[in-house]
């Protein structure tokens, strides 16, 4: 799959995000990737949860801080801070939801989204690596599918004229040695005719 380059900032946006909830003891953290056809708006969303709402609040700040640094982005909007219950940052492209444990099961926003993959980080990053090991390896077949052409040509045109050569000076070496026996043996045979001639 061809991801564009929006598509690859926004994953990039996603694991950063998804990075800062484990840093932060996030419990529970999933992404989903929404169904197209279904979102409409959205392609992830970066669910976690704290078990207080000074952490639900402390791990919302450190997305927003690290995307903000790290990236240049900030959220469209925040809802939730002042209750810390239920913290959502959208991003647009994606959105993250930071529960307190007992509201998330009270919503239970998988399910409410079944059309949609849920991931854990780390199979999120496995995904992404996958990725970018087989963007590397198309890059290096289609690097040496150019390179092999060019060395090919130039063996063949080398090689011909190598062959020739070799073919070449092999008969003037057989016209020569056989030119030169024959001078050698009508010198030695014409004394002999003019020897049996005198008696």
């Amino acid at each position: 799959m061809k991801l564009s380059p929006a598509q690859k900032q926004t994953r990039a946006l996603v694991q950063a995000a998804a990075a800062v909830c484990e840093d932060k003891k996030g419990q529970q953290t999933r992404i989903l990737e929404l169904d197209p056809a279904d979102s409409g708006l959205s392609d992830f969303f970066l669910v976690t949860s704290a078990s207080n709402d000074r952490q639900a609040v402390a791990i919302a700040d450190e997305i927003e801080l690290r995307l903000k640094r790290e990236f240049g982005v900030y959220p469209q909007s925040v809802e939730g801070r002042r209750n810390a219950e239920w913290i959502l940052l959208d991003y647009v492209d994606f959105v993250v939801h930071v529960f307190l444990s007992e509201r998330r099961a009270f919503y239970d926003i998988e399910r409410l989204r079944k059309s949609a993959r849920p991931l854990t980080p780390e199979e999120f990053d496995a995904e992404l690596k996958a990725e970018l090991k087989e963007k590397t390896r198309a890059v290096r077949r289609k690097m040496t599918a150019v390179a092999r052409p060019k060395k090919a040509t130039t063996a063949k045109k080398a090689r011909p004229a190598t062959v020739k050569t070799e073919k070449a000076g092999k008969e003037n070496r057989a016209k020569q040695k056989p030119t030169a026996k024959r001078k050698a043996s009508t010198k030695k045979t014409a004394p002999k005719a003019k020897a049996r001639k005198k008696p």
